[in-house]
C-alpha cells in the first residue's frame, strides 16, 4: 500500500504519542479479526433484546478490525491515543480507497456508541435499527480489513 495517502496523519499521531511503532504481527491481526467476528455473531443474536449491547459489540468489532490493519503495519494505539487514534489512522490511509469508504463511517459509529454509553437527557435510546446499522458497519469494516490484509499490499510503516 502506498504510504503517500495518510502518511502525514500517521506521522502526526506518532509524534503526538497517540500511536506507537511495535513489532508487526500477522498473529495479532488474526486474533483481533477473530475477536471482531465473534463480536458480530453475538451482536446479531442480541440486536432485538439488547440493542445497546449489540451496538457496543459492533463498535468494538469495527475498532478491532481497524486495529488489525495497524498491527500488520507495526502500529498500535497508545493509552493517550486510544480509539480515536485507531480511527484517524485507518481513515487517513484507507477511506475511499478501492471502495473502502466504510472507514469513513467509524467516527460516527464511535460517537453513537459514546452517546449510548454516556447518555444525557437528550440522548436517544438505542433501538434495533441502530443496532442493525452498527452491525452492518462492523461486518463491512471486517470485510474491508480482511481484503486489505489478504491483498499483501500492506507494508510495515517506516
Amino acid at each position: 500500500m502506498s504510504w503517500a495517502r495518510g502518511r502525514a496523519e500517521v506521522e502526526r499521531l506518532l509524534s503526538a504519542g497517540e500511536l506507537e511503532q511495535v513489532v508487526p504481527s500477522a498473529g495479532v491481526a488474526s486474533r483481533l479479526l477473530a475477536d471482531a467476528t465473534a463480536h458480530t455473531r453475538l451482536a446479531s443474536m442480541g440486536a432485538a433484546d439488547d440493542p445497546a449491547g449489540a451496538l457496543q459489540l459492533s463498535y468494538d468489532a469495527s475498532r478491532k478490525a481497524a486495529a488489525a490493519l495497524l498491527a500488520v503495519q507495526g502500529l498500535r494505539a497508545t493509552t493517550r491515543g486510544g480509539h480515536i487514534a485507531v480511527i484517524d489512522a485507518v481513515r487517513a490511509q484507507f477511506n475511499d480507497r478501492g471502495g473502502m469508504e466504510v472507514f469513513g463511517r467509524l467516527n460516527a459509529l464511535r460517537r453513537r456508541r459514546h452517546r449510548a454509553e454516556y447518555p444525557d437527557e437528550d440522548s436517544p435510546e438505542v433501538d434495533e435499527d441502530d443496532a442493525r446499522h452498527a452491525l452492518n458497519t462492523a461486518r463491512a469494516v471486517i470485510d474491508a480489513a480482511e481484503r486489505l490484509i489478504d491483498s499483501g499490499r500492506l507494508d510495515v510503516f517506516q
